[in-house]
């Protein structure tokens, strides 16, 4: 990990800034331009707790300690080699385990966070990074806390699971939950370095691997062709090996790499270069546009949401035609071979689905909704600006009525939140 500069006065050597300010006429104004420039780097690499990978060592050896925040889960699983890690680089270690649910995606644990990393807690300098260990929750609220703390205290960030691996955890979206609304409050608060290792995918459920996989799949279908090719290949294959993890030798385990770095450089190449959101050409949006709201209704896993949103989308896109059949149904088709869900009656609630849109197009600034679609086959996209009513209601009926012709109605293998069921 670089230092974006050496200004002597710099309060962090991860943040850089630069400011003019300008008298108005009659010197009864002033106008203020200010910039703020950041590095956020992401690294796949292999054995991130083997004391022989420097990359841990090479960011906490400076500091003269790690402050890291654990999901309970993962201390469980992999804590004894987080442990050991830091102990055979003689660093200081110390680390607040929590548990990290989706019910857990508030502010209280934000605060309980804070308190940890603050002055009552570990104090940290405001230039110390954290290390924060876990999934897509945890990462969403350790951000969070991290962006409140001091104002903006950097954190490095070990995705240990596939959502946050290649989407939640480089992702510069800190949040947490409001009523019925995924992602209500939150901040812009990138950590400075992402580690992906996908030995730790090892131990995942086959539920958390099948959901997370949904991202990938997002990134594939509207913006790497050959990604999506790739997933059609071999993307069944992965969800068994756990990546290549538990089997499938080194050829696949070569596909996984790629896999995930295709992901990733799909996602940062529009999200990393767009990080505080002033553009609305957002691809990584995709099947996040009615899922933000029908996805805590329904209480559906995020990527099962995501697909269900995805498909609904994919078939949208055959009415206004931007897709062939031919396109929505490999799309549907790849989605039903890893098991994720491409329907369900939460999105037959048309006046649900229209508060979602006027949510959505408030949140992307108000101008329009801006909805994710392919245009021109799997691989590229375009922007609704609208989804008119009538057209909702027809995508909504076509959809069902494409899905019926399976024998689920195309729902998902585990795709309820610690199986919740919508009513």
């Amino acid at each position: 990990m670089t230092a974006l500069h050496v200004d002597k006065y710099a309060t962090s050597p991860h943040y850089s800034g630069s400011g003019s300010i300008r008298c108005g006429s009659g010197r009864r104004s002033l106008t203020v331009d200010a910039t703020f420039d950041l590095r956020s780097e992401v690294r796949l690499v292999d054995g991130v707790f083997d004391p022989a990978t420097p990359d841990l060592a090479e960011v906490y050896r400076p500091a003269g300690r790690c402050v890291a925040i654990v999901d309970a889960t993962v201390d469980r699983l992999h804590g004894r080699a987080l442990r050991a890690y830091f102990a055979a680089h003689d660093i200081p270690l110390e680390t607040m385990v929590c548990r990290a649910l989706e019910e857990d995606k508030n502010l209280d644990a934000v605060c309980r966070m804070a308190g940890f990393l603050g002055s009552d807690g570990c104090d940290l300098a405001r230039d110390e990074p954290v290390l924060v260990v876990g999934g897509g929750v945890l990462t969403d609220t350790a951000g969070l806390a991290c962006a409140l703390l001091n104002r903006r205290t950097p954190y490095v960030m070990i995705g240990t699971s596939v959502v946050s691996a290649v989407d939640a955890g480089p992702s510069p979206r800190t949040c947490v939950n409001g009523t019925l609304m995924k992602n209500a409050l939150g901040a812009y608060h990138p950590p400075v370095l992402t580690l992906v290792d996908r030995a730790l995918f090892a131990t995942l459920a086959p539920e958390h691997l099948r959901h997370g996989m949904a991202e990938i799949v997002k990134m594939a279908a509207v913006d790497d062709e050959e990604l999506f090719g790739r997933l059609q290949r071999h993307g069944r294959a992965l969800l068994d090996t756990r990546f290549a993890t538990t089997g499938g030798g080194p050829e696949l385990a070569a596909v996984a790499d790629e896999v995930l770095f295709r992901s990733l450089y799909a996602y940062m190449r529009h999200e990393g270069t767009n990080m505080f959101e002033t553009r609305q050409d957002r691809p990584h949006a995709y099947g996040h546009t009615w899922s933000t709201k029908f996805e805590p209704v329904a209480g559906l896993l995020h990527g099962h949401a995501v697909a269900v949103e995805m498909a609904l989308t994919a078939t949208l896109a055959t009415l206004v035609g931007w897709l062939d059949t031919d396109g929505r149904d490999a799309l549907l088709a790849l989605c039903r071979d890893l098991g994720l869900a491409v329907h369900h009656p939460v999105i037959e609630d048309l006046e649900l689905m229209k508060v979602a849109q006027e949510t959505v197009r408030r949140k992307r600034g108000g101008s329009a909704l801006w909805a994710v679609a392919p245009r021109g086959g799997l691989g590229r996209c375009d922007y609704l600006a609208e989804v008119e009513d009538s057209l909702l209601a027809e995508a909504v009926d076509r959809h069902r009525a494409r899905c019926r012709e399976f024998p689920d109605g195309g729902g998902g293998l585990g795709m309820y939140l610690r199986d919740a069921r919508w009513t």
